[in-house]
């Protein structure tokens, strides 16, 4: 079932999420969907979406769906980070999809994570992959990208492309 995606400002963003409890994954497989479905129909709208965090469809749980080549599931995920290598992005997002925001993410991560039949899954991310778990992560943890702002000048609306650069 398409859900509405909760738009910056909306309390529920800023909320730390509950880890997922093994009893609960029948509730969980219901809540995939959900997010495939909404992920789906936000690129059909923007052309743009690669993954989803729960919280972002109003679900208070530790749970990422991200759909690069295949859909992958990352329940309770844990970040690990190897070094201390960052790089400069304009991150986007679905709960504020008009605007970029100038953000400092680590180059690689390691994410420790249950999928949804409860197996252990550990994966190595570089670059915008990197990037882009940190962000969905981040939501787990009531954090928005206009939060990690790299200053009160790094935010873009994505109609003025010639004001940004990076």
């Amino acid at each position: 079932m398409i859900r509405d995606i909760l738009l910056l400002g909306n309390p529920k963003l800023y909320e730390k999420s509950d880890k997922v409890k093994k009893e609960e994954l029948e509730y969980i497989k219901d809540v995939v969907t959900d997010l495939y479905d909404t992920l789906v129909n936000f690129r059909k709208k923007h052309f743009v979406g690669r993954a989803i965090a729960a919280p972002q469809i109003g679900v208070a749980k530790r749970l990422i769906y991200m759909y690069i080549d295949k859909p992958t599931i990352f329940i309770n995920p844990i970040l690990i980070f190897e070094d201390r290598e960052v790089m400069e992005v304009l991150d986007d997002c679905m709960s504020f999809p008009q605007l970029l925001v100038k953000v400092r993410r680590y180059k690689r991560c390691i994410v420790k994570y249950k999928d949804i039949d409860w197996n252990d899954w550990e994966l190595r991310l570089d670059g915008d992959l990197s990037e882009l778990l940190q962000h969905e992560y981040d939501h787990l943890d009531g954090i928005v990208a206009t939060m990690r702002s790299r200053d009160n000048k790094s935010l873009y609306l994505k109609s003025e492309k010639e004001f940004y650069n990076i």
